[in-house]
């Protein structure tokens, strides 16, 4: 008994059944399709949502942590001969600096995974034009490594961060605040911090990232006007970006750093929790639709190759009575199955593919978002034909046992 004798009988059976053969294998279209479809939306919709989180959160913040009042405090200054402790323990009242922040930022640049590096110090700040005033927030940094690190030149509708970097006294603000203080580029605006400090400074860009919150309250300076507003000496530093090869990598690193540094490693993935716990729910629901859909249409298979049992038995029965083994009957009906498989899976790709391409031109312009954000990975396609292949197998397998356990002689006689 050959393999070809068998494949020669499933493709008659098939044949023989050719709405049938439609139906189950559109099921396994439909049900591939869906996959590869929901799999690009879903990874496309995180990727966009990621991009957007580290357009302005570094990959990983180093900065010193505001330390609790302990009793090993005390033990260092009434020694062994007590047992102190501290009801209600407070903040310890520390200067939250980066010590010796050349020092650290040479340390970092040696490792082999770090990309971008960017010192800063963030100050709460009131900005004026006359007396037009609106609260807000102004970064310090060196705007080179900040565009480096953020791609701040992408969002730039006035002006050139090159301008920020050749003025001293230049500022950089988001959109919403300019026009909440009627600002143009070349205008003077005055930033006051909390202190009473004020500085008179000149706009030299205006950017837009379409996030309100960020496009109204942010500023970019130089460290100095900081420093100044703050009344700090030239090395105070409280802040420290660091933007990685992979990303991914950034939890690992981190704790890597806090051991060789002494300072809190704070991630992207720990600073935006809320986002990572919706992509981990987005995706749950979108294989949980997948995945009954793949079921739904493995059913459809079973069913059809049962009625087709049902209906071929006394071939079946002359099949075995002719010298058919059973393991022969179940590599038929398991063939019919693989064939229905492999064909809504060429099928499937094909139509996932152009599901994909044509929900990747719906417009949607809203914020930086034009279009519906598709991602085309091989594995998606890879995967769905092979979850709609390994479905189609089992469907066929299960009526296939039941189909080699037939007796001829009962079936003929009856």
């Amino acid at each position: 008994m050959t393999f070809s004798i068998n494949s020669e009988i499933a493709f008659t059976y098939l044949l023989a059944k050719k709405k049938q053969t439609l139906v189950a294998s559109l099921g396994v279209m439909f049900g591939i399709s869906i996959y590869i479809f929901m799999n690009s939306l879903i990874t496309g919709t995180n990727e966009y949502f990621e991009k957007i989180t580290l357009s302005s959160t570094p990959h990983i913040r180093l900065y010193r942590d505001q330390e609790m009042s302990k009793p090993t405090m005390l033990d260092g200054f009434a020694g062994d001969s007590t047992v102190n402790l501290i009801s209600n323990p407070k903040m310890v009242n520390q200067d939250d600096r980066i010590d010796n922040p050349n020092a650290l930022i040479q340390f970092l640049k040696t490792n082999s995974q770090v990309i971008a590096i960017s010192p800063q110090i963030t100050a709460n700040v009131f900005c004026s034009n006359g007396n037009v005033q609106e609260s807000g927030n102004v970064s310090g940094v060196n705007i080179m490594e900040q565009d480096r690190m953020f791609d701040i030149t992408s969002t730039m509708i006035a002006g050139n961060i090159k301008d920020l970097h050749s003025n001293p006294n230049g500022i950089i603000i988001g959109s919403g605040m300019a026009k909440n203080l009627s600002l143009q580029l070349g205008d003077n605006i005055t930033v006051t911090a909390s202190n009473g400090l004020a500085q008179r400074l000149r706009v030299t860009g205006i950017f837009r990232t379409t996030i309100k919150n960020v496009d109204q309250t942010k500023c970019y300076v130089n460290i100095t006007i900081v420093q100044q507003l703050l009344q700090k000496d030239r090395s105070y530093i409280t802040d420290v970006y660091v933007n990685l090869k992979d990303y991914t990598q950034a939890n690992r690193i981190g704790e890597q750093l806090t051991a060789l540094t002494g300072y809190t490693a704070e991630t992207w993935q720990s600073a935006n929790e809320q986002s990572i716990a919706a992509r981990m729910i987005r995706d749950m629901i979108a294989n949980s639709v997948v995945i009954t859909i793949l079921i739904v249409a493995g059913f459809g298979i079973y069913n059809i190759l049962n009625m087709m049992i049902y209906e071929k038995i006394k071939e079946i029965a002359i099949l075995k009575a002719t010298g058919f083994a059973g393991k022969h009957v179940i590599s038929i009906f398991i063939f019919q199955a693989l064939l229905i498989g492999i064909l809504g899976s060429v099928a499937g790709i094909i139509f996932g593919w152009g599901l994909s391409k044509g929900s990747s031109m719906i417009y949607i312009g809203k914020g930086n978002l034009e279009y519906l954000p598709i991602s085309f990975y091989v594995q998606h396609y890879a995967k769905g034909s092979l979850f709609g292949i390994v479905t189609s197998f089992f469907a066929g397998y299960i009526p296939a046992l039941r189909a080699s356990d037939i007796d001829p002689v009962e079936i003929i006689r009856g």
